[in-house]
């Protein structure tokens, strides 16, 4: 079973603002949460779940089902999930598992929250925040 698709920056912010039971996941590491920044949809009234994919050591979250059905999500209730990484890789591994286990319909944010590399080697030409969709630096984030 295959995930729901791809949604751009702006697709994912307009599916957040349209759908009251839409939820935004941050699936990337809390490191680049505390050091990139993170997505701000007080906007919208709600609150971005964060849950890792992998740790930053690349060993994959056995928890990440689970943090899910903490996170007030669960299997089957058709809330439309909305996965979101650095640059629209690991969302879609998670948006797959997902799916799979039976949340969602899930969605992938393409280019993520910063974009892959640029011809300079840099990151942030793309995504959620060079799109200017809403984000803050934080070093309050807590995982869920």
């Amino acid at each position: 079973m295959t995930y729901a698709g791809d949604l751009t920056p702006d697709e994912a912010w307009d599916l957040l603002k349209d759908d009251e039971r839409a939820v935004l996941v941050d699936v990337r590491t809390e490191g680049e949460w505390r050091g990139v920044g993170v997505p701000d949809t007080t906007a919208l009234n709600k609150d971005p779940r964060f849950i890792e994919w992998v740790h930053a050591d690349g060993r994959p979250n056995p928890g990440f089902l689970t943090a899910l059905a903490e996170a007030g999500l669960a299997p089957g209730d058709g809330r439309p999930v909305v996965f979101l990484c650095r640059s629209g890789v690991r969302s879609i591994a998670a948006a797959h598992a997902a799916t799979a286990a039976g949340f969602g319909p899930a969605y992938n944010v393409l280019e993520g929250f910063e974009g892959g590399v640029d011809a300079s080697g840099q990151r942030g030409s793309t995504g959620w925040k060079a799109r200017g969709n809403a984000w803050t630096r934080t070093t309050e984030t807590t995982q869920a």
